[in-house]
């Protein structure tokens, strides 16, 4: 999952269980709180679905904006995330990072801090020597099986660290850096906002609530934080009113976030996403200012 960066010091997002992961797909409406049409089934992921309801729901969002997915949003969301995570704006500068941060998920590494105790790691690094044998951490993948949902080192120290540096040197591991981010993070959480009616914000604040949380469905990940915004007010797709919505679902990510010593400090709402919606900047228009953890960050 991804760590939570502080001024002083880095720590770790939960583990979120049973990650279910979507298919990407098309765009967004940016039109605050404006209705849209309710998307084929109330379902929180496409677990389950029929062809038929995963053909309805592709195009329900075929003919929207393009949104967070917009390549000038994207690159702003990864922004975004990174002056929470990293207290940085420079999010291509995290691809070579690893350490230990003692939060029980073992080594965080990478722009989107996979862990080698949380399965994701370990499918980038399957997923990247299956392209490309050889590769400097390939012989890391009996040790990576070993550790995996563990916190244990056993057979990645003391080499692991310095390979993963070495390897975020190689541009064909830098993209498989970023499609799992798209496939695990970014793609899920854009697409289900689009077919909950959300404009560019509410995707961003889907995205970082995937980034953190992780996707998983129990009580502490996202599509159960999701599940339980919904209990208390209803989705634009449902009817509901977008802003409305999102005030609830992100005091659903603060009642979460405080009971983690690790993301006790909920800048990343207060005086970031919930700044946006409160200034009613649904579509994330720049320039954008915002403050995490005090700091100040500014994109043009």
């Amino acid at each position: 999952m991804k760590r939570a960066g502080l001024l002083l010091f880095a720590v770790a997002a939960p583990v979120a269980t049973a990650a279910v992961y979507l298919v990407s797909g098309g765009s967004s409406d940016d039109s605050g709180d404006g209705a849209h049409k309710k998307p084929a089934t109330g379902r929180p992921y496409d677990d389950g679905k029929s062809a038929t309801e995963k053909k309805a729901d592709d195009e329900l969002i075929a003919d929207l904006p393009p949104g967070l997915a917009a390549p000038a949003k994207k690159d702003l969301a990864q922004k975004l995330v990174a002056s929470a995570e990293n207290s940085t704006l420079n999010w291509r500068g995290q691809y070579g990072y690893i350490e230990d941060i003692d939060d029980g998920h073992g080594y965080t590494a990478g722009i989107i801090g996979f862990c080698t105790g949380t399965h994701d790691l370990l499918t980038l690094v399957e997923r990247y020597t299956k392209d490309h044998p050889g590769n400097g951490l390939a012989r890391y993948l009996p040790a990576l099986r070993k550790v995996d949902g563990s916190d244990s080192h056993q057979g990645l120290d003391p080499g692991f660290t310095k390979a993963w540096r070495a390897e975020a040197g190689e541009p064909a591991f830098r993209k498989a850096q970023d499609e799992a981010r798209d496939r695990g993070y970014f793609e899920p959480a854009v697409r289900l906002a689009k077919l909950d009616g959300l404009g560019t914000l509410g995707q961003f604040i889907y995205y970082d609530a995937m980034v953190l949380h992780g996707p998983g469905t129990g009580p502490a990940g996202f599509y159960g934080l999701r599940e339980a915004a919904m209990k208390e007010a209803d989705t634009p797709a449902q009817g509901g009113k977008e802003k409305a919505y999102l005030d609830i679902f992100l005091d659903v990510r603060k009642k979460a976030m405080s009971k983690e010593k690790a993301h006790r400090d909920t800048t990343r709402i207060d005086t970031a996403q919930r700044q946006f919606l409160y200034d009613g900047n649904m579509s994330l228009k720049t320039p954008l200012t915002w403050k995490v953890y005090g700091e100040t960050f500014k994109v043009p």
